[in-house]
């Protein structure tokens, strides 16, 4: 029976470096995956899934007006899907994976943040958090040593509340909530 994973953490914590091994091996095994990744993310170019230690992997793109459920219907039906950057998913998105699973019996891992860097739920995340079968927390460390949970966005003119930006180590530190907040409030 297949199921809708759900792999969470901080920034920093090797999501992406997951959820191509998952792939590999996937195909190790003769089996396919379809892997999505969102069309906001450029950083590397569009349409790439790629890790801080150089590995890659060609995505599809998904946007906020994107029926994935459609996409994946209209294929061959894969293995497994992979979808990275999961926090960009809609309501609606997040439903669509739901009745990929339940419909099409293809399990799908989603991978990605649970906040904003202001600590703000994320609206893919939330759902998926309230809809996913299984979530699992993929862990990485404060400078501390205690388990990070929040990014702190270290550029000198932060955005405003409600804005995304994205970016990597370049932009953003992996905290523990308490440093976190101390950065945050000076508390």
């Amino acid at each position: 029976m297949a199921k809708l994973y759900y792999r969470y953490s901080s920034m920093g914590a090797g999501k992406s470096l997951d959820l191509l091994k998952i792939s590999y091996n996937y195909e190790e095994r003769g089996k396919n995956t379809i892997l999505f990744t969102s069309a906001d993310d450029d950083r590397y170019g569009k349409g790439k899934i790629t890790t801080r230690v150089g590995l890659e992997k060609e995505a599809l793109l998904f946007d906020k007006k994107t029926n994935i459920y459609d996409i994946v219907n209209v294929n061959k039906h894969p293995d497994c899907i992979l979808l990275d950057e999961s926090q960009f998913l809609t309501k609606e998105q997040v439903y669509q994976l739901t009745d990929i699973v339940d419909i099409l019996n293809i399990p799908i891992i989603c991978y990605g943040l649970r906040v904003t860097f202001n600590g703000n739920p994320f609206e893919g995340s939330s759902y998926l958090m309230a809809l996913a079968d299984i979530i699992e927390e993929v862990k990485t460390i404060c400078w501390c040593g205690k388990k990070a949970t929040m990014n702190l966005i270290t550029v000198e003119n932060p955005p405003d509340e409600n804005d995304v930006v994205i970016g990597g180590n370049e932009m953003y530190v992996p905290l523990c909530r308490k440093h976190w907040k101390e950065k945050n409030t000076g508390k």
